[in-house]
């Protein structure tokens, strides 16, 4: 089932952003669906977003929901009628919102499972967590910043901004295919955040990832920025 086509507001997204070895990822992920690598590293991380006036294109702004959520991303290449395409695989979001939680699979893609989200913002500082029902949990402190980690495999600012930028389609696992869904801005623009501290108990979890298969590269932050979500045809879970 296609999805529809929804709008709204990105008010905040905070990309948090981890190497991972390629081969941890390729036993992780599922058909067709193969890591997407710079300078032969796997890239994987979590989206922290908060969406405000979300609504079918049909509806008026002002009956559009607000939400925090939080979705583990994978980047992805895969074969599609022997075209090479780019994207995202989405193994897991979170929500604070019933609603969304109860519409996973219909009007949002994939299962949203529903979580406590903690929020502090005060000037250029960046305190965002949660914690689901199943204990799955997220935190970072961070704060805006214009120096970019030279640990990064990504040379600058421009190279990541290019990269994740090139992700705006996503895959979600559904009840019997992928979700799928694009993102679609009106403008595209990101800053670095200094990373004081994260945790993610996925991306810790050495039962997926093994010590050392898993290093922080960068956290990006994006603000204010007008989008819709376009629903795209599915791909079969039996495919690959």
């Amino acid at each position: 089932m296609k999805l529809p086509k929804i709008k709204g507001i990105i008010e905040r997204r905070i990309l948090i952003n981890y190497q991972i070895e390629k081969e941890v990822l390729a036993n992780f992920l599922p058909a067709p669906f193969k890591p997407k690598l710079v300078k032969g590293k796997g890239i994987a991380g979590i989206c922290l977003i908060r969406l405000k006036e979300i609504r079918p294109t049909w509806i008026p702004k002002q009956f559009g929901i607000s939400s925090e959520n939080g979705a583990h991303r994978i980047a992805v290449e895969w074969m599609d009628n022997g075209v090479l395409k780019e994207g995202v695989f989405i193994p897991r979001r979170d929500t604070s919102s019933i609603l969304n939680s109860l519409a996973g699979g219909t009007v949002f893609p994939g299962t949203h499972h529903l979580a406590k989200f903690i929020v502090k913002e005060e000037n250029d500082n960046y305190e965002v967590g949660f914690i689901s029902k199943d204990q799955t949990s997220l935190s970072i402190k961070a704060k805006e910043s214009n120096d970019w980690n030279e640990k990064s495999v990504f040379d600058n600012l421009e190279d990541a901004s290019t990269f994740f930028e090139n992700g705006s389609i996503g895959y979600s696992p559904g009840k019997k295919e992928y979700d799928g869904l694009q993102l679609k801005t009106l403008r595209w623009k990101v800053s670095p955040l200094m990373v004081e501290y994260v945790h993610s108990s996925f991306f810790e979890d050495q039962g997926i990832f093994p010590e050392g298969s898993v290093i922080f590269d960068n956290a990006l932050l994006m603000k204010n920025i007008e989008h819709e979500w376009i629903g795209l045809a599915n791909i079969s879970k039996s495919r690959g």
